[in-house]
């Protein structure tokens, strides 16, 4: 099932979805370093990273809906996105609650704030690996087609028109 919402012949949400997997889990990593070292700087630096990586994770999810919408429903794909989409606003609450928390106190956060941002990210891996599954598995955002020698996004041909031809016997 081709995506929906596409910028340049590929899925925007698939492009802006590295955003809060990268900043998201790097706040963490962050918070763990402030804890093991005590210094706030790098409080201070997980705060705005889970800022960016919800703003990140908004922008993701507007197109991410615009590809839910066209799945089939009654389809596993359509059951898996629900709870993919579901799973991922329980994440960007999850980190907004910690961001909210840490706002009046970014050099010495509240250990409520980790405990939050820690269970997000958990629940982002599971997220995540849905997201693998509707993509890699049940081909959610792939060009009808695809294949290894499709012809470039840019060249506005269909992916199925650069497969090869079996050898005919």
């Amino acid at each position: 099932m081709e995506s929906r919402a596409k910028l340049l012949g590929h899925p925007i949400h698939q492009m802006l979805v590295n955003f809060p997997l990268g900043l998201l889990p790097t706040a963490v990593i962050f918070d763990i370093v402030y804890l093991s070292t005590h210094g706030p700087r790098w409080a201070d630096v997980a705060f705005w990273m889970i800022a960016a990586g919800i703003i990140g994770a908004l922008a993701a999810a507007v197109f991410g809906l615009i590809d839910l919408l066209a799945i089939p429903s009654g389809t596993r794909a359509s059951r898996i996105g629900i709870v993919h989409g579901i799973g991922n606003v329980v994440v960007v609450a999850l980190f907004a609650a910690s961001w909210l928390l840490r706002y009046y106190a970014v050099d010495v956060p509240p250990t409520l704030a980790y405990v939050l941002s820690f269970v997000g990210i958990g629940l982002a891996l599971v997220t995540a690996w849905l997201g693998g599954e509707l993509v890699d598995r049940l081909g959610v955002g792939i060009d009808e087609g695809a294949n290894l020698n499709a012809p470039s996004s840019l060249s506005h041909r269909s992916a199925a028109s650069g497969m090869a031809h079996p050898a005919r016997s």
